[in-house]
């Protein structure tokens, strides 16, 4: 078993204040606000930013495995996460998450990506921990 660590700082009240977060490493580090999360600013992250990134890297690499297990080795699987932060019984909630993923491994057809899809988005382990977000999409395409 490995334990991945990370962690934030919050400085100040919720609409003024400002914060940091960091994996444990260094390798992400990040200022984020309530700007940042709940209105138009692009001056740092938001938690949901950081959950799309840790999704689509964990759906790649799943995706990524399963090909090899078909003896297909994918030249890349380039995933993209949209991660809706709406409203659920009066709170802030990640109500949606919007996966988008383009594929190319020679000798992989359509219709055998569409079935790895489905298995990476139900079996990678950040899709199993957001289990509780009511609705994941996801369309796979396959490139030339």
């Amino acid at each position: 078993m490995r334990k991945h660590r990370a962690e934030a700082r919050w400085n100040g009240g919720l609409k003024g204040g400002e914060g940091e977060v960091k994996s444990g490493n260094g390798a992400v580090q990040s200022k984020y606000s309530y700007a940042s999360r709940f209105g138009d600013s692009n001056s740092g992250t938001s938690p949901e930013e950081l959950i799309g990134a840790a999704h689509s890297g964990c759906f790649s690499m799943f995706l990524s495995a399963l090909l090899e297990k078909e003896n297909l080795t994918p030249e890349y699987v380039e995933t993209k996460a949209v991660v809706t932060l709406g409203e659920q019984d009066g709170a802030p909630t990640v109500t949606k998450i919007d996966l988008t993923t383009d594929v190319k491994a020679q000798g992989l057809g359509n219709e055998k990506l569409q079935q790895l899809a489905q298995d990476a988005k139900k079996g990678c382990p950040i899709s199993k921990a957001l289990g509780a977000v009511p609705e994941i999409t996801l369309q796979a395409t396959l490139k030339e």
